[in-house]
């Protein structure tokens, strides 16, 4: 189901990202319609009656059925839906402004069986979701929402900025749906930039042109164009996120993405909680954030660090109501561009139960990290004496003599009762703290016998040591730029700094066999090999520079492959948050130095490695991972620090069609985006 319309299921006073899941605290029951496409993008859904095969009724003789479920629906989720005013099947109602529905309306029409519900907002008018949504019984749920977009104006940090958002909010609509469920997103590009969206960590199974990562799956919507993205979520339960994927839009076009069990809440391998929140860590620039990112390319140096960092969209405003000896599930996301982060609350210890939508065995720690890509979600008790306690976060630097965004945003947990007015400061980790970021990293585990956990390929197709690390670039003749050296900063993989074609997409070139889009040889090695993270290389002339070009490795379906991403000191070792599209992957083992082939096989856990789509590499040190490439497509995999992706840390795995139906890329949507 597209529950971007699911986002608007909560009361209205209950805002996005601050509401209570009781009511709901599931997405609604499955519902056994089919959706159609008409010319125009017109939503149309089809009740049929159980047993009718797809597409072949009338749907006519179920509208009136369907139409009364959904309104029936509606009711008892909202009872003031029971003053709803209908004039006729093809007539609007409005549910007058209370305390259940205040700033929102209803519009009703059967015509298409179908309940359109807009948002409104006093405050942004063009700040609506219009989705379309088929009464809820028993089976698949397939509808369709419009994801608009567009230039919004905020206040953040006493300045007013127009910011580039999605239905009007930064963070955007909050998406939930049950494993099994198809999502339909239909994304109109408002914005006076290109734009794509990403479903961060989701598989896209036979569905790699949903992805979104501009000129590797699709070319970008361009602004006043849109694009359907239409994927199935299998086999992942947890928290994902979805955020733009083109230059650095996704600092404000970002959301949570909820996947529950096909059963509903009951379906945890934890005891249920009374209460979900999601608390997505965000970053912010008293500027425009694309002028930061241009200024950076243009000069060749770093770009201009953030000016706070958010929790909820909110610089230290953000509370939470808990109420005393109950159980929360805080779903964490790290939204930031640049910056991994510390979370803490006051005297309260949190229990990791999964990570990057993949469970684990339960861990107790009074800190959580979060790499900029990165989801964790934690079960905390209210136990505390009634009161009330900052939740901080601050960034966690392992680079050296860098500037970095100093501060520390705040959110309160407040208790119920509580007339406390001076809350409680947590005792954060130094901004420096190795130490703590590498004992969280390495002290989860996977919950082995739970849904979402994958075997651990058992041998090994093909072995691949990657670099990640800065570098540099020329600057050009008679030129003298911002980075060390007078040169360009820039990022590799293996010394191979990702270009991104401009003419076509990667996928398409691959799908097409054409040829001149990339080069597929990238190494299993580094062409040259060196003392990695011996900082007496820091510019060596001989080893920083590298040079720009769209090299990739491919593989044949269904390929075991093992990674050691191993980080690199030419210009200052640093932590580096690498993400795969696609795939998640086992972390075999985490450490410092230089990876040792002979002896560093003997730290593999190979009985419940966590399993997780972003790794953040020791700084100074390496990971290994292992997965199967059994995906067919183009995926991206590059550091999820925005600003090394920008500098070219970054390149794709294609992985071969398997020569069957169910191992083989379907062709592209008919609106695939044109470059």
């Amino acid at each position: 189901m597209t529950h971007l319309l699911h986002t608007t299921h909560r009361p209205p006073l209950a805002k996005a990202y601050n509401h209570d899941h009781r009511r709901p605290h599931r997405p609604p029951p499955h519902d056994p319609s089919l959706l159609e496409l008409k010319e125009g993008l017109k939503p149309r859904f089809i009740h049929r009656p159980p047993h009718a095969k797809a597409y072949d009724h009338d749907p006519s003789t179920h509208s009136a059925k369907a139409f009364n479920t959904a309104l029936g629906f509606w009711k008892e989720l909202y009872p003031s839906m029971n003053r709803l005013m209908t004039t006729s099947c093809t007539g609007e109602g409005v549910v007058p402004d209370d305390e259940e529905m205040t700033g929102n309306f209803f519009r009703v029409s059967c015509t298409d069986c179908c309940i359109n519900l807009l948002a409104s907002s006093a405050s942004a008018s063009e700040a609506y979701i219009c989705s379309s949504f088929i009464a809820p019984s028993p089976g698949i749920r397939r509808p369709i929402s419009s994801n608009h977009v567009q230039n919004v104006t905020v206040q953040k940090l006493c300045q007013k900025r127009v910011i580039t958002g999605v239905n009007g909010e930064s963070p955007g609509p909050l998406v939930q749906v049950n494993e099994g469920d198809t999502l339909i997103v239909h994304a109109i590009n408002k914005s006076p930039y290109n734009i794509t969206l990403h479903w961060h960590g989701v598989f896209q199974r036979l569905s790699g042109w949903a992805d979104g990562p501009e000129y590797t799956t699709q070319c970008p919507i361009q602004p006043g164009n849109s694009y359907i993205y239409k994927f199935t979520i299998t086999g992942q339960e947890g928290t994902l996120w979805w955020h733009a994927h083109v230059q650095v839009l996704r600092a404000t076009v970002y959301g949570a993405l909820v996947i529950y069990p096909r059963q509903g809440r009951s379906g945890y391998p934890f005891p249920v909680p009374y209460k979900e929140y999601p608390i997505i860590l965000g970053e912010w620039w008293n500027a425009n954030v694309v002028d930061v990112e241009n200024q950076a390319l243009a000069t060749g140096g770093a770009p201009n660090v953030s000016n706070a960092f958010l929790i909820n969209g909110q610089p230290g405003t953000y509370k939470l109501e808990v109420s005393h000896g109950k159980t929360y599930l805080l779903r964490i996301i790290n939204a930031a561009l640049n910056t991994q982060l510390f979370f803490k609350i006051a005297r309260h210890n949190m229990t990791v139960v999964a990570v990057d939508a993949s469970y684990t065995n339960q861990y107790v720690t009074d800190v959580v990290l979060v790499a900029p890509g990165q989801t964790t979600d934690v079960l905390l008790t209210a136990n505390q004496s009634i009161g009330s306690y900052y939740m901080a976060a601050r960034g966690y630097i392992s680079a050296s003599g860098v500037a970095f965004d100093n501060t520390t945003t705040t959110g309160i947990l407040v208790y119920k009762h509580s007339n406390s007015s001076t809350p409680e400061m947590p005792t954060l980790p130094a901004y420096n703290d190795t130490d703590t970021a590498f004992k969280f990293n390495s002290n989860l585990t996977a919950l082995v016998k739970s849904k979402t956990w994958k075997e651990i390929p058992p041998t090994v197709d093909e072995n691949i040591l990657m670099t990640v690390g800065l570098g540099l670039v020329t600057c050009g003749k008679n030129a003298t730029c911002a980075g060390p050296l007078g040169q360009k900063f820039a990022a590799s993989i293996s010394n191979f700094s990702l270009q991104f074609p401009t003419k076509l997409s990667m996928l398409q070139a691959h799908f097409n066999k054409i040829k001149g889009i990339y080069n597929a040889t990238l190494p299993n090695q580094p062409l040259v090999s060196f003392d990695y993270t011996n900082t007496s290389n820091s510019l060596n002339q001989s080893l920083v520079f590298t040079s720009k070009s769209t090299t990739v490795k491919e593989v044949k379906y269904n390929t075991s492959l093992q990674i050691v991403f191993q980080d690199t000191a030419l210009v200052g070792a640093e932590n580096h948050p690498m993400h795969i599209h696609g795939f998640n992957f086992h972390v075999l083992a985490q450490g410092f130095g230089n990876y040792n082939p002979s002896t560093d096989p003997n730290k593999f856990n190979l009985v419940n490695p966590q399993l997780r789509n972003t790794i953040g590499v020791p700084v100074g040190g390496w990971a290994v991972i292992r997965f199967r490439a059994n995906n067919p497509g183009v995926w991206l995999m590059h550091c999820h620090l925005d600003e090394h992706l920008t500098a070219g840390l970054g390149t794709a795995i294609i992985v071969d069609n398997g020569g069957t139906p169910s191992s083989t890329l379907p062709p592209p949507p008919s609106d695939l985006p044109k470059c």
